[in-house]
């Protein structure tokens, strides 16, 4: 599994998170202490090519700290 579709809580957690309450399709949120990343391939991109590229598939993610991380703006499934 990739990292940017693990979540950070356990299934327990999820189940009672009131972002998760919202939608089906919710991501976690850059607040949640869960969702930040310590991983030593995160990194914050400030890249606009990364960022604003059309190809990436955001909805393989499930943090939306994935989608500034320069490691999942690269590696992430392309659409098309």
């Amino acid at each position: 599994m990739a990292c940017w579709q693990e979540l950070g809580c356990d299934e327990e957690m999820h189940a009672r998170c009131p972002h998760a309450q919202r939608s089906a399709d919710h991501m976690c949120v850059l607040e949640c202490f869960y969702a930040a990343c310590d991983r030593p391939q995160h990194a914050a991109t400030s890249d606009p090519a990364l960022i604003f590229d059309t190809t990436v598939d955001r909805s393989q993610t499930h943090k939306q700290t994935c989608l500034v991380c320069e490691f999942f703006l690269t590696h992430a499934p392309r659409l098309g």
